[in-house]
């Protein structure tokens, strides 16, 4: 009799054994993707073996008050806040899949007291062979109930929580990208408005000397007070910049707190517009490397992992769910009896396997809608990766055309100040008239505008470059 169990339960392990092996849903393997060898032919950084994306974020801002900001935000910001919360969220749901390995257990404990009708059955039985009018029952017992992973239908929920939980790392990392790149093209646009802001200032008082200027020679009869409202026009042009440009910067600075997660004010620095350093060579790397780069793009591909997880988890839903079930405890009719042992004890050991039948039109429009939602994901994950490229391309592309523009700007400025002074020196000797000196004057100012905001343009473009790459995240 022994022998005959030990192989009774060699063969049902065997059996379970092989069922656990069938696994159903394919395992994950990553979508073909068209990725081109370099971003751009006429761009030297593109093809470079390394990229700027793997420097961390205080190597790449040398600037100590920049970093400092950044560091701040890191810490303080909302939206970066709200994406480690949801990490933490996804992490109690992978804890809970990977406890579906084991099985549940419930305890009760219960008392019952039944009173039947002296004139029914129960009742007249109760009185003639037992000599009571009622009944009583006291158990305490424990439940197992454990599904076995038969189809894997519990190691794809695993694998489609782990996916989701991975993904809201990816997606945190993405939201600090996001935060560096926005906290220095803030930066950079502060000072921008400072550089501008001093040019308005300059040319103003600029302005109050050609005013004067005109004004004497009217004086002497040499012009017309057309000339004298014509070169006030020009300064209060130039006036009016002051106050706007003032708006602009407490603006700036309030976005800049707020982003740090700080009540709006002001912000402390002493570095300047000219004095802030431009990378001449900027390395993006290839493309294939932003797969592992970029946040969003591993995001998406997380998401992607999940989606097919879960067609898995659909599949193995369809098919039969093996279940083994046991419990026992101590049960007596009477409160006197009910821990007498061994007397009172009781067990049942039970297995089942139960087959969806009427659900089959559900659990099949399951199945079919994992499979739209997993296509689904794949074009996504195409997308992302696609843009992203795309988002590199332009900056490398913006970084070479600006380098250009700020060579032409800067000629521009130094040939527009040299006329503004020539104007005005023909001015004086009668050799040009009021015109002259006043368009000079407008064109060089707004070169010097234009420039400042090149500059402004060139460290936002190597701010995108280094973002779209995948950097800040370290």
């Amino acid at each position: 009799m022994t022998l005959k169990y030990i192989r009774l339960s060699i063969v049902s392990t065997l059996i379970v054994a092989g069922l656990v092996a069938c696994r159903v849903g394919r395992n994950y393997q990553r979508p073909s993707l068209a990725l081109p060898a370099q971003y751009n032919d006429t761009v030297s950084a593109a093809s470079a073996d390394s990229s700027i994306a793997t420097l961390e974020w205080k190597q790449f801002f040398t600037d100590t008050t920049l970093q400092g900001l950044i560091g701040r935000a890191l810490s303080g910001n909302y939206d970066l806040q709200l994406a480690i919360k949801r990490i933490e969220t996804a992490q109690a749901y992978l804890k809970q899949a990977k406890l579906g390995w084991l099985p549940t257990v419930n305890l009760q404990a219960a008392a019952s007291t039944s009173i039947p009708s002296k004139n029914s059955l129960n009742g007249t039985s109760l009185n003639t062979f037992l000599g009571t009018e009622h009944i009583e029952d006291y158990s305490l017992n424990a439940g197992l109930s454990w599904e076995i992973d038969v189809w894997g239908k519990i190691k794809r929920r695993k694998e489609a929580a782990l996916a989701s939980y991975l993904g809201t790392f990816e997606g945190m990392h993405a939201v600090q990208t996001g935060l560096v790149a926005d906290i220095a093209n803030s930066y950079y646009n502060l000072l921008m408005l400072d550089a501008q802001l001093e040019i308005a200032r300059s040319n103003v008082l600029l302005s109050d000397t050609i005013v004067q200027m005109i004004r004497l020679q009217k004086t002497a009869g040499e012009t017309t007070e057309l000339a004298v409202q014509q070169a006030e026009a020009q300064r209060q042009t130039a006036a009016l910049l002051i106050p706007q440009l003032e708006q602009a910067k407490a603006i700036e600075q309030n976005t800049l707190r707020i982003l740090a997660g700080e009540l709006p004010g002001t912000v402390a620095y002493s570095t300047t517009l000219i004095t802030t350093p431009l990378r001449e060579l900027m390395p993006a790397g290839v493309p294939a490397a932003l797969l592992s780069n970029r946040p969003d793009v591993k995001e998406q591909e997380m998401a992607l992992v999940a989606a097919n997880a879960e067609v898995g988890v659909a599949q193995a839903s369809m098919y039969p769910a093996l279940n083994i079930t046991a419990s026992g405890g101590v049960n007596a009719f009477k409160a006197s009896d009910w821990f007498t042992l061994p007397a009172s004890l009781f067990g049942m050991v039970a297995g089942s396997l139960t087959q969806p039948v009427f659900q089959r039109g559900q659990l099949k429009t399951n199945l079919e809608v994992a499979k739209i939602q997993r296509e689904e994901a794949v074009i996504r994950f195409r997308q992302v990766a696609l843009n992203a490229i795309g988002e590199v391309s332009n900056s490398l592309v913006r970084l070479d055309k600006l380098k250009e523009q700020q060579v032409i700007a800067s000629n521009q400025v130094t040939t527009l100040a040299l006329a503004t002074s020539q104007a005005r020196m023909l001015f004086r000797s009668g050799m040009a008239n009021y015109l002259d000196v006043i368009t000079a004057q407008g064109r060089s100012l707004q070169a010097s505008l234009t420039q400042a905001d090149i500059t402004r343009q060139q460290l936002s473009a190597s701010v995108e470059l280094y973002r779209s790459l995948g950097g800040g995240w370290k």
